[in-house]
């Protein structure tokens, strides 16, 4: 199992509901990444049952074992977007110049709930109808995407190999410019050698962009959340949190005033948008300790900040106690 989302979400608990699962399964002695309609019934004598499960999109699971992507996110527009990585593939869609054409990896997709492409995708033209229902591509490994609650735009995690983490802002035909770049193109992608734009494959209706931050050493990104809640205090609301695997660290961002990126005014060493220290992932980190680090980050229904762990271990976290300071200032 690698992703769930739920579609025409209501207050009412008994009302009936779109599921989507996003699953590796076997398909003869091939791996492949599949996801799945259910509907699921609230109310009646077969409450709290999926039924159907229509296979809307089929795709490979192989080279891999890993870099399988999985995060699945119903969009504003009612849309469902998924995400794949690289399963290690050499192709155009890692922006290899002379690799193979295009076949469903390193891609955000975005679809209708019936699995077709939408009309008004940026590839929605081409020749090649796989590129109908692309979004984005040149992605190396996600496990993060989330929708600004107040723009209704894409943003996106991103693991580098062992250097660049990346956040990025994701609008349509973005290429995040893997296996080329991770990080600021200006660095030299990943070989620090010097790289420009034609060292992409760039696909008609595509553009690469820098990342909106990077952590220069890879600590393995997992999932991003926009927290829509004033909950915590009004200064978290509709902000960015983040976590990792490698050492099971929630990271806080602020977004900048126009929503286009993230403000760090007052962390000087941070204005050239890359941590490239441990002593500058310091300044944007929130919380520590989550055990075996992060995989999903989520706004409850109650407004406060839930995060689960490769461990399996569910964390709720609430406002502290003020302190005897505080209290006897007030």
């Amino acid at each position: 199992m690698l992703g769930v989302a739920i579609a025409n979400t209501t207050g009412d608990n008994t009302a009936a509901k779109t599921i989507f699962l996003y699953y590796t399964e076997p398909v003869g002695g091939e791996a492949r990444n599949r996801i799945y309609r259910y509907e699921w019934n609230g109310s009646g004598s077969t409450r709290n049952t999926l039924t159907g499960g229509s296979l809307i999109l089929d795709l490979p699971g192989e080279l891999g074992p890993n870099h399988d992507g999985g995060k699945i996110k119903i969009g504003p527009d009612g849309m469902l977007y998924a995400v794949i990585g690289d399963l290690n593939r050499r192709g155009m869609l890692q922006n290899i110049l002379d690799g193979p054409p295009p076949d469903d990896t390193s891609v955000i997709f975005r679809i209708k709930p019936n699995g077709s492409a939408v009309e008004d995708n940026p590839f929605f033209n081409s020749t090649d109808e796989r590129m109908q229902k692309y979004y984005a591509y040149g992605i190396r490994n996600c496990f993060g995407l989330d929708f600004d609650p107040v723009t209704g735009i894409l943003w996106e995690a991103e693991n580098g190999p062992s250097v660049y983490d990346e956040i990025n802002v994701v609008l349509p035909g973005f290429n995040s410019g893997w296996r080329k770049v991770m990080g600021p193109i200006e660095r030299g992608g990943i070989s620090e050698e010097g790289i420009s734009l034609s060292d992409l494959v760039n696909f008609p209706g595509s553009y690469y962009a820098d990342p909106v931050f990077s952590f220069r050493q890879s600590d393995g990104i997992t999932d991003i959340e926009f927290f829509n809640s004033t909950k915590l205090g009004d200064r978290y609301a509709n902000n960015i949190l983040v976590g990792d695997f490698n050492h099971g660290n929630l990271y806080y961002f602020t977004v900048n005033s126009n929503r286009t990126g993230l403000d760090f005014t007052g962390i000087e060493d941070l204005e050239d948008l890359v941590a490239d220290n441990p002593e500058e992932v310091n300044a944007v980190t929130f919380g520590t300790g989550f055990n075996r680090g992060i995989t999903d980050i989520e706004t409850g229904p109650d407004g406060y900040l839930y995060i689960l762990t490769f461990a399996g271990d569910l964390y709720r976290i609430v406002p502290g106690a003020p302190s005897a300071a505080t209290a006897a200032m007030s």
